[in-house]
């Protein structure tokens, strides 16, 4: 059965489909998780940090919605986030009793009172990326407990949690490893008797492949239409994975540089040149009619800005101590098969069925990487414009 396509309906769709993403507030941010950090004192007290967006937590948005903006509370959420520190403290209080009442702390299984004794919120700054504030919890344990458990709502969104035992009296600490929260489930309990078991390796390398995987798929749509923009211009396997070899060691090398405080660009810099970076891909596609050598460089060139917009997320998430290299290379592998998942899914799409028809640059290369284009240069400017 011979199945063909008319060239119109198809560019109409792939309009439809920029049309979509191109809403104004398409790319918003999504909801970092929280990053909770319990320490444990042997004069008897503990100190909760939960870094998280304050902004979130007053209009409910959570983990379930993959932009803020198709939150029905977006509208309120864009007004706090540009609000004066101040001004989002008072705004604050009221839902401290409601913060105090959902998270939950115990020792030993039983359940600890939580008083909050500071928020810090820092002044709005790029108002594109999250604002990030620090709310502390304090109390007092008896120096007999041995484990404290961690529980943060769902509706609160996803969260990370470690403890730290803190000996003052010898000078001594030691952290635990991260557990990742999801699914509305309290953590496994951390012991206080014993320094802590590290993470076996094998732990370290799925929980930094699947952060790395979930970093492309679902969650990383700039990074998605990066790599579309790649595989459009040549289906071939072998140029496309030298292109994405290159894209790789290239973020690589930057997420390596960027997590050790060697190379450092704000935010307000990197995503619009993300973005950029996109619409030129999309350019470009329409431009040439063939690959060149010189896309190898370019991708390259682009790949050191991803991989800074990487170094984001494991920055939140954190790294650890004696694990680091690990950690980086399994991140890394991650996106590596999170791209691959990509090309293979377009593959699957249009390169396998339609690629050797003459009309596949004309209906399918130029319609879907104007598309591209057309989005990259639309988050530019709203990453531009305050």
């Amino acid at each position: 059965m011979n199945v063909t396509f008319s060239a119109p309906v198809l560019f109409r769709l792939l309009v439809l489909l920029a049309g979509l993403v191109l809403v104004p507030g398409a790319c918003a941010d999504v909801v970092k998780p929280a990053l909770v950090e319990i320490s444990v004192y042997s004069n008897g007290t503990y100190r909760i940090e939960v870094r998280a967006s304050i902004e979130a937590l007053l209009t409910g948005i959570n983990a379930r919605y993959q932009n803020t903006q198709d939150a029905p509370t977006a509208e309120t959420y864009d007004q706090l986030r540009v609000l004066p520190a101040n001004e989002l403290q008072e705004a604050f209080k009221p839902f401290n009793k409601i913060f105090t009442r959902e998270v939950g702390l115990a020792f030993d299984g039983q359940a600890a009172p939580l008083t909050i004794t500071g928020v810090d919120i820092p002044e709005p700054g790029y108002p594109k990326v999250p604002r990030i504030s620090v709310i502390t919890l304090e109390g007092t344990v008896a120096r007999s407990r041995e484990s404290v458990t961690w529980y943060y709502p769902e509706r609160f969104g996803d969260n990370a949690v470690r403890v730290r035992q803190v000996d003052e009296a010898n000078e001594k600490w030691h952290w635990s490893d991260w557990q990742w929260l999801r699914q509305d489930k309290a953590s496994e309990p951390f012991s206080l008797t014993e320094v802590f078991t590290r993470q076996p390796i094998t732990g370290v390398i799925s929980t930094y492949v699947v952060a790395g995987f979930e970093h492309i798929l679902p969650r990383g749509l700039d990074h998605i239409l990066f790599i579309l923009g790649i595989f459009l211009l040549s289906v071939r396997m072998r140029p496309l994975l030298w292109q994405v070899t290159m894209f790789t060691v290239a973020h690589t090398l930057t997420l390596g540089l960027s997590m050790n405080g060697i190379i450092n660009l704000p935010d307000n810099i990197v995503e619009p040149l993300i973005a950029l970076s996109i619409a030129y891909i999309g350019v470009e596609n329409i431009i040439a009619r063939e690959l060149h050598k010189s896309r190898l460089l370019i991708v390259f060139g682009f790949g050191l800005l991803h991989g800074m917009g990487f170094a984001s997320v494991l920055a939140d998430f954190g790294m650890p101590d004696d694990a680091f290299l690990t950690a980086l290379i399994s991140f890394n592998v991650g996106v590596e098969f999170g791209q691959l998942a990509v090309i293979s899914l377009a593959f699957l799409a249009v390169g396998l069925w339609f690629s050797n028809h003459h009309w596949y640059r004309r209906v399918i290369i130029v319609p879907a990487s104007m598309a591209i284009a057309l989005i990259g240069l639309s988050w530019t400017y709203d990453r531009v414009v305050i």
